[in-house]
Parts: C-alpha cells; sequence; structure tokens
C-alpha cells in the first residue's frame, strides 16, 4: 500500500479529473489525500475525503476578478501575475505541512498548482504532473520570446521562494511522468514533455448530483443541443448565450436547447431568470417550468445529460471538449481565453466540430455552425472517431496503472 497525495488548485476543472483517479487507487488499497482548498475539494471528492488546507478558504474576497474583455498576452499575464503566483505562494506552507503530515510516496501536482511540484522536489518526494489541459505542450510562448523570458523569470522566483533553490526541473512537466488527460489523436504532437507523457484520456467518475434535471422535458423526437460556457466564464457569457438562444429557438421544429445559465440572465419563461420548480420536482430549483424549446438552468448533470445530446456549443474548455467528444458529440466551440482557443484549434483540426469568434458570435453565425455540427456527417465521424480514441486511453484505470509503474520504479532504483 502506498501514499498518494494530489495537490489541486481551487478550479472545477482541474480536480474532477482527479476524483476518478483518487478513487481508483483508493479502490487498490492505497492511501490518497489531498492539498487544496477544503471545501472545494470535499464538494467534488466526496464529504470524506482526506484534505490538508491548501490554502485553507478561497471566498469571493480570495478570488481576482478579470475583467471579462481582457484577451491575448495581457489574459496570460493577468493569469499568472494576480493568480497562478500568488496562489503558489499561498499553498506553500499548506502543501509542506501535508507531505511532512502525509508522508506521501508520490505527489501528483496539477500544472496549475506548481507549489506541489517544487514543494515535493524540494523534500525530495518523487512527484507527477496532472495536465488537465494539453495548451503547456503546444509550447506556445515559443514565437514571443520575451514573454517566454518573462514567464521563466515568474517561476525562478517563485522556486526560490517555495522550493529547491538548486532544483531545474519545470514544475509544470515533471521528469517522472506527465498524466495528460487527452490523446494524440486530439491533441496532435506535443512540443513539449516528449517521453514523459502518458496518454490516459478524459478520467469520468460519479460526480456529485446538480439541481434536479427534468429529464422528461427531453423530446426524443428532436436533437438537443447543450450550451455551456463551463464554471468560470459566467462573467463574459450573458450576450453569447442570449444570441445562442436566438439561434436555437428559431431552428425549434427540429431542436432542443439545454442552456447552462449561472446568472440568469435569459430571464423569462423557460429560464433560469424565473423563479419556480421543474415539473413534477416540487423543489425549488432557481429555475421555471421549462418552455418547449429551450430550457435554461443554473447547472445541468452533464455527463449523463451528454449521453442525450447531439451537439454542444461551449468555450472549449478541456473537460467539456474531451467529455463530449467522448460521447461522441460534436461541437462548436468559442474560444474565450487562456487554453480555449488552444483547444479549439485542436477540435477543428481533428474535423470534429466548428468554430465561432466568441466576441463577433450572433444568432446569424451561431445557427448555421450548430447546422453544420448536427447535419454534416463529416464532424459526427471525426468526433467518434476521437471518442473511440479517448474511451481506448483508460482514464482513470490507465492513470493509476502509470502513479503504480513510478512507484515500482521508485522503489527499485
Amino acid at each position: 500500500m502506498s501514499r498518494c497525495l494530489f495537490v489541486v488548485p481551487p478550479l472545477v476543472g482541474h480536480i474532477n479529473p482527479l476524483v476518478g483517479v483518487a478513487s481508483e487507487l483508493e479502490s487498490r488499497g492505497h492511501r490518497v489525500a489531498w492539498a487544496g482548498v477544503p471545501e472545494i475539494v470535499r464538494r467534488l471528492a466526496g464529504p470524506d475525503a482526506h484534505v490538508f488546507a491548501s490554502p485553507a478558504s478561497w471566498a469571493d474576497a480570495d478570488r481576482p476578478v478579470r475583467p471579462p474583455d481582457i484577451r491575448g498576452p495581457e489574459a496570460l499575464r493577468f493569469l499568472w501575475e494576480r493568480f497562478l503566483v500568488p496562489l503558489a505562494d499561498a499553498m506553500a506552507d499548506g502543501v509542506r505541512d501535508a507531505v511532512l503530515a502525509f508522508r506521501p510516496d508520490v505527489v501528483v501536482a496539477d500544472q496549475q498548482a506548481p507549489a506541489g511540484a517544487l514543494v515535493a522536489e524540494r523534500l525530495g518526494v518523487p512527484w507527477a504532473t496532472s495536465a488537465t489541459t494539453p495548451a503547456e505542450f503546444t509550447d506556445a510562448l515559443a514565437a514571443m520570446p520575451k514573454v517566454a523570458a518573462w514567464n521563466d523569470a515568474l517561476l525562478r522566483e517563485l522556486r526560490l521562494r517555495v522550493g529547491d533553490p538548486e532544483g531545474t526541473a519545470d514544475p509544470r512537466f515533471s521528469p517522472h511522468l506527465v498524466l495528460a488527460f487527452t490523446v494524440p489523436e486530439l491533441a496532435g504532437r506535443p512540443a513539449r514533455g516528449g517521453d514523459r507523457i502518458r496518454w490516459v484520456g478524459p478520467s469520468l467518475a460519479a460526480r456529485p448530483a446538480a439541481a434536479d434535471f427534468p429529464w422528461e422535458w427531453l423530446d426524443p423526437g428532436r436533437a438537443t443541443v447543450l450550451v455551456t460556457l463551463g464554471t468560470a466564464n459566467a462573467d463574459a457569457g450573458g450576450r453569447f448565450l442570449t444570441a445562442c438562444a436566438q439561434a436555437l429557438r428559431a431552428r425549434a421544429d427540429r431542436l432542443q436547447a439545454v442552456v447552462v445559465d449561472p446568472e440568469g440572465v435569459l430571464g423569462g419563461p423557460g429560464t433560469a431568470g424565473a423563479a419556480g420548480t421543474f415539473p413534477g420536482t416540487g423543489t425549488g430549483t432557481g429555475a421555471s417550468m421549462p418552455a418547449e424549446d429551450l430550457l435554461a438552468v443554473p447547472a445541468v448533470p452533464q455527463l449523463p445529460l451528454l449521453r442525450h445530446a447531439d451537439a454542444v456549443v461551449c468555450h472549449a474548455g478541456h473537460n467539456t471538449v474531451v467529455e463530449a467528444l467522448w460521447h461522441g458529440v460534436p461541437l462548436v466551440v468559442a474560444p474565450i481565453r487562456d487554453d480555449q482557443p488552444v483547444v479549439a484549434a485542436q477540435v477543428c483540426d481533428a474535423g470534429a466540430g466548428v468554430r465561432v469568434r466568441f466576441g463577433r458570435a450572433t444568432a446569424d453565425r451561431i445557427g448555421p455552425a450548430v447546422d453544420a455540427v448536427l447535419y454534416d456527417p463529416g464532424h459526427r465521424a471525426a468526433a467518434r472517431a476521437v471518442g473511440s480514441a479517448l474511451r481506448a486511453a483508460g482514464g482513470a484505470a490507465a492513470a493509476a496503472d502509470h502513479l503504480e509503474q513510478l512507484l515500482e520504479d521508485k522503489e527499485h532504483g
């Protein structure tokens, strides 16, 4: 029996893939603990998850507020200077305490929680990287040497504060093992990471139930389109969701839309902006009686719903993309920022979807894009082909296999 410590940022999309890996390791007799924000980790991994607070909380006051219109290099600067580096500094003491108390045989550090890698290296504990998005594999900064130098300087300064000053490993790429929750059929050939990468595909595990969902509302005689911008883009999504609603309602004779609308921007009958209950549930959910053509709700049970979906319109968030493709569902992608343009390009290069520009997306542009992925057989065939590769990669079980191999190699090395 070995001990594994997962170090994660307070981001749903970076924790969810590791929940399945943790469960798989526990089923094999290993002990698992987490270093992260207890409230968020336990909400996703279960109330009994063993969590070392790192940091102790992630209240609204702790979160940097990123302007919704920030893009490109400025978005990258904001990500590192206002979020990733301050988060690493805030996590460092908690991660160190967790390693000293739990004494893990291996640390699994998310790429956006570099404190995990740096502290593990300093304390001499083998560590693996959890890459929940393929963006870092592309070496996107290679064409921007000044930005790359600035980024490297930030990491060097962070290492001096929380890691081993003599260390040399990039905290985003373990020298031992990088778990990539995608496949080359989607991500392409990596520019960084090399033979350390193990392609395991999405790790799909049971998740806490979302608010009651009216499954009886779905009409099997019409195509179902899911519209979602993930958990971190509500501030930027009002205009886009409105355009989606207009485009999809214009096609109500042949499709129905489920829109994830946490802010209730689509106010009115059949949307999350009106008070009421789902039919037959008798419980308040923040959503009204569904309209015939469009259902807007604050949250959905995404994995079960994807079994019924015929197309997904999204921001090209990596988890949403690979989960849709795992089910063979083609996509309309409208990337906003961060890694999303990279993921969107991968979807289109694979032939599994169509891209629209988020900032210029109107109903007249979204509608034809949805038509293309619904009715062009090439997109669906490509989505199914990528889905086959994702399913064959092995997911959580494959990730657990690679971690066990790392432990065995270290034991005999």
